[in-house]
């Protein structure tokens, strides 16, 4: 999408609940926002991975029945989407500086500005966790809380910092190309979900690399070298004020950092959950594994499911039950789990 003087608004279908997208122009380039829900409501925003847009990072989680009555009951979904990542995109100029993790932090707040926004409960996954992360450091008074999915907090280490510019010169000399995608797979999904029984890839897996394919390798280049520069959280993870709800795969190559994360900012004020069987990408590959300790987190907040719905889970189970799909552990359904008293525990998922 080309820059604007004004805020655009494009109607998109084939989204499962509808909405509008937003062209936000901002001090440092325009943003991509679809707004999803009634704006009357409190406000929760996403940011994705590196290469992910909001379709291919939270559709799974949000086309979830059992989500709709507990995210879209209570809130207004405003999908930001990293420079460039939206549907359509054109390639950001040269000419245009590179963006730095405390300038995409900075865009958050000026997409709050742009839409009234006083308070926000933030939902981001690895990269888009850590900008939401930083966001809410700077900003502590916007933040209502956080839920973070694999995400990371440290600087990169030499390890990850190298493998990054390998990445970022594939992008730059051969685009969204095959080695690249399974790197980004890598990334996003275990080995498990990648190495299918049958030896064919999953829809999940099918439906990624084609919204990869619409990338523009350039622009998730820009993305992927502010990640690569980002500076350490650590040491102001205990300054944060909000309550933070972290999830985890099992398989996830950023699962020790979040453990760390998690420990750093204390039990007081985080909980962990970690997803066996599962990647990074835990929105996509284990949705419904989020939903009760969601709700549960969300209860601290006086937020609820909305009343006499029948769940309508694949096996026709509830999804708050312990037979659900999703196999929470059981001391994660008592109140003292989540929300009230904060804790980490574990979810068990089955494959």
């Amino acid at each position: 999408m080309g820059e604007s003087s004004d805020s655009v608004s494009i109607d998109i279908d084939m989204v499962p609940f509808g909405g509008k997208e937003f062209l936000v122009k901002t001090s440092r380039g325009s943003l991509s926002v679809f707004v999803c829900g009634d704006q009357e409501k409190p406000a929760l925003i996403t940011y994705p991975d590196v290469a992910l847009n909001y379709m291919s990072c939270f559709q799974g989680l949000f086309v979830c029945p059992d989500a709709a009555s507990l995210l879209l009951h209570n809130f207004c979904i405003y999908h930001i989407d990293a420079p460039g990542h939206e549907l359509g995109a054109n390639v950001i100029s040269s000419d245009v500086p590179l963006l730095s993790v405390d300038d995409l932090a900075d865009q958050v707040a000026e997409v709050l500005d742009f839409f009234g926004l006083k308070r926000v409960l933030c939902l981001g996954v690895t990269a888009g966790a850590y900008i939401l992360t930083l966001f809410a450091m700077k900003y502590k008074e916007r933040v209502l809380g956080l839920i973070l999915v694999s995400p990371v907090c440290k600087a990169p280490t030499w390890a990850e910092w190298l493998y990054n510019k390998v990445l970022m010169n594939l992008l730059y000399f051969y685009g969204m190309c095959g080695v690249l995608k399974e790197c980004l797979l890598q990334r996003y999904f275990s080995k498990e979900l990648r190495s299918s029984v049958h030896g064919t890839e999953s829809e999940i897996i099918q439906a990624c690399l084609k919204l990869l394919d619409e990338r523009q390798s350039l622009n998730v280049m820009r993305f992927l070298e502010a990640i690569n520069k980002r500076h350490d959280l650590t040491d102001d993870l205990k300054k944060l004020r909000c309550k933070t709800l972290i999830f985890v795969g099992e398989s996830s190559p950023f699962r020790t950092e979040s453990v760390h994360m998690s420990a750093k900012i204390g039990r007081k004020n985080c909980t962990l959950v970690e997803v066996k069987a599962c990647g990074s990408l835990v929105t996509e590959e284990h949705p419904l594994a989020m939903l009760v300790p969601i709700e549960f987190f969300l209860m601290g907040f006086g937020f609820h499911r909305q009343p006499h719905f029948a769940t309508s889970s694949s096996n026709g189970s509830n999804p708050s039950s312990p037979s659900s799909h999703s196999c929470i552990a059981p001391e994660l359904l008592s109140p003292e789990g989540l929300g009230i008293k904060l804790k980490p525990i574990k979810t068990r998922a089955d494959i």
